[in-house]
């Protein structure tokens, strides 16, 4: 703990708060006695300078352009391992042992069955429903399902909550996308990888033998190992503000994955791979830039620049390379989309005004066009996001119910409504 402290002076009364240090990252002023001793709160609209909890998970340096899971770079993590081995990482702390990962690999995928009478939900929604939309409806009701496992205050259900859960979202997923397209559901097979086993659910049909494509496959996983955890974002925010009420951990992801629906979050990579298709061609470009420079222009450059990196995403590199083996893959030599894709991002590398402002090209640049050139739509977008992102936001639900000083969330505000007044019977008003 440190010995450091900071004094703030309120109505010429100073009060002493303590400062904590972390092992890497800014420290923080502890102001949770802040109230008590001199009756205000701070200000802080969005949170971008509080510290709402300690994690030990995952570290970001936005100005260096780190990103750490665990302590591991993520381009290791993407280069080297699976998807499992990251979700093994982020829940236990430790890379999995040789015996350790066959162990976790083989408990998620007997769990990968969902309950046959969840098939009846999917013909309760229109056809034409956001994928994100029965995601929320169905995770929310896994609860109604596995009541053996919505016990928070014990270890044991809390782990098969998670088994489940990690185990269960890439049937949810597959389920919602073959309803929507009006086509059979594919059962889990489990002699398959957690990736390749979600590709055979989405794209196999019963007429015939599928086969996965194991460089498309490998992408994919590579893209749910860049997506799994990502710090206090808003909807990993949401899962723990929800978790300290003590609500079970089904309801928690779905109001996480409600979160993530929002297009300034999980949204973002659709909202990219429609600008390029606004673009459409290359000598476009130009135009577009003008306009993204112009204040009085409602038009916004998508999958650049982002509200923590003020360097380079390191995701990007990862998924930029990812893209090209997936076109190479797919024979896709002329891609428009892609062709539009590299000439922004050189020409923004090198323009003074993006480069002034650190409008670097995020991950969403890059997933939008991978996704789509794999065969999703781009509404199953976000979907696989909220899959992926299912790891990070138990692994910090477990973490929130383990600490000891967790509370149930309360932020305060700063009211600027009307003052006090009396009643006024409705004979007396005007």
């Amino acid at each position: 703990m440190s010995s450091k402290t900071s004094t703030i002076t309120v109505d010429g009364k100073s009060v002493e708060l303590p400062v904590k240090e972390g092992t890497i990252g800014p420290s923080v002023i502890d102001i949770s006695k802040l109230y008590g001793q001199t009756g205000m709160f701070t200000y802080d609209p969005g949170f971008t300078s509080t510290a709402a909890t300690e994690s030990k998970i995952t570290y970001i340096d936005g100005d260096k352009g780190i990103l750490l899971y665990r302590g591991y770079p993520i381009d290791q993590l993407a280069e080297h391992g699976d998807f499992l081995e990251t979700c093994y990482l982020l829940l236990y702390g430790e890379l999995p042992t040789a015996a350790q990962k066959a162990d976790f690999d083989y408990r998620v995928t007997r769990h990968t069955m969902v309950h046959d009478q969840m098939n009846r939900f999917f013909t309760g929604f229109r056809r034409d429903a956001h994928p994100m939309a029965i995601m929320v409806a169905c995770v929310g009701a896994l609860s109604a399902f596995y009541h053996d496992s919505t016990d928070i205050s014990d270890p044991h259900q809390r782990m098969i909550a998670s088994m489940r859960m990690i185990a269960k979202m890439p049937t949810l997923a597959a389920m919602a996308y073959k309803y929507s397209i009006g086509q059979p559901f594919v059962y889990p097979q489990n002699d398959l990888d957690y990736t390749s086993n979600f590709l055979r659910m989405c794209f196999a049909v019963p007429a015939e033998e599928y086969k996965v494509n194991p460089v498309l496959s490998r992408a994919l996983d590579r893209i749910f190992i860049l997506h799994a955890d990502h710090e206090q974002n808003a909807s990993t925010s949401t899962v723990r503000l929800a978790g300290s009420s003590g609500a079970n951990p089904f309801a928690c992801i779905a109001a996480g994955i409600a979160c993530l629906w929002g297009p300034a979050h999980g949204g973002a990579n659709e909202a990219a791979l429609k600008m390029l298709e606004e673009i459409g061609t290359p000598d476009r470009i130009p135009m577009y830039i003008a306009k993204a420079k112009d204040k009085n222009d409602p038009f916004r450059l998508m999958g650049f620049g982002h509200r923590v990196y003020k360097n380079y995403d390191p995701r990007a590199r990862i998924m930029q390379k990812t893209t090209h083996e997936v076109l190479n893959e797919l024979g896709i030599k002329d891609d428009p989309l892609l062709d539009v894709a590299i000439e922004l991002e050189q020409i923004a590398l090198k323009d003074e005004y993006f480069v002034e402002k650190k409008l670097y090209p995020n991950i969403d640049f890059y997933s939008g066009i991978t996704l789509k050139a794999m065969g999703f739509p781009t509404s199953m977008f976000t979907v696989l996001f909220a899959l992926a992102r299912t790891v990070g936001w138990i692994a910090q639900w477990s973490e929130m119910i383990e600490d000891p000083s967790q509370r149930i969330g309360r932020p305060r505000q700063l009211y600027t409504g009307a003052p006090h007044r009396d009643y006024v019977t409705l004979a007396q008003r005007g």
